[in-house]
């Protein structure tokens, strides 16, 4: 049995919750410096350009990449081996995502109470998500959530006959033209299918944090990938909602086996600045 201590758990979120703000993955860098690149309509190029030097200053200057530091989404995959000591995991993240908001000077923006709208000045509690895995390591991945992308999300509980591949995308793309420039698009879409009510939209969060390069493992469901990405850049809503070819940079699809009676589809909207980052202990 291996023991963590919930000091160097908070000092891990603490230290994410940081860099997830001022440093994109450098595979969304990659897809945006790519976009730029291929992009055809002079606008449209102009302005990914833009926000393809945003993304390096912010880098180069440690300043977070985007005003809306987004709320605290933390994926916790523990192993069964390891035990966690000196108090609760759920504290620790929580006083992690604390220190990280105040001490790194990160905008907070969640509030106590759905209702009252009282901020409650630290950005805590996050949205913890804790997965028990084989092995002795703990993962860490923080994914800061902005709300100009989260409110554009959709979930859809579809029945078994329309279950087609042809009513998958329409979906996905009705959530994209309906959202048009509010998710500072390019954007980043992680798709859900499956599962249930609860279930479907996590998985559709948990597919915006798979790298660009890891399309899903079946070769079906990865060519729905490009087939929907396709769609989505077809409706010419363009980076920032001006118009172009690059509405959206990535779709990602996560599965999971459902109920014969249903077929539930979620669509995570993220922005250009899709974030997170991860650690392992």
């Amino acid at each position: 049995m291996r023991e963590i201590s919930v000091l160097e758990i908070e000092q891990a979120v603490r230290d994410l919750c940081i860099q997830a703000n001022r440093s994109l993955p450098k595979d969304v860098c990659e897809a945006m410096t790519c976009a730029c690149q291929h992009e055809r309509v002079p606008l449209a190029h102009e302005i990914l350009c833009d926000l393809e030097e945003n993304i390096a200053v912010a880098q180069k200057r440690q300043l977070p990449v985007c005003q809306d530091t987004g709320m605290a989404v933390v994926f916790v995959q523990l192993g069964q081996d390891v035990h966690v000591t000196g108090g609760l995991l759920e504290e620790a993240i929580n006083r992690g995502v604390a220190r990280g908001y105040t001490e790194g000077l990160l905008r907070c923006s969640v509030v106590s109470d759905p209702l009252e709208r009282v901020n409650t000045n630290d950005n805590t509690p996050a949205v913890i998500h804790l997965s028990l895995v084989a092995g002795d390591t703990l993962t860490l991945t923080v994914a800061p959530k902005g709300f100009g992308s989260e409110n554009m999300s959709k979930l859809y509980m579809l029945t078994p006959a329309q279950a087609t591949k042809e009513e998958i995308i329409a979906h996905v793309v009705k959530t994209v033209k309906e959202a048009g420039s509010n998710p500072c698009p390019p954007m980043v879409l992680g798709v859900g299918i499956g599962g249930d009510f609860e279930l479907c939209p996590l998985l559709a969060k948990k597919a915006l944090c798979r790298p660009f390069d890891q399309p899903h493992p079946k070769a079906d469901y990865a060519a729905l990938e490009k087939e929907i990405l396709a769609a989505v850049n077809a409706l010419g809503i363009g980076p920032q909602g001006f118009g172009g070819d690059t509405t959206a940079l990535h779709v990602a699809i996560e599965t999971y086996p459902t109920h014969i009676a249903g077929l539930p589809l979620a669509v995570n909207v993220g922005c250009h600045v899709t974030r997170h980052a991860t650690i392992t202990m």
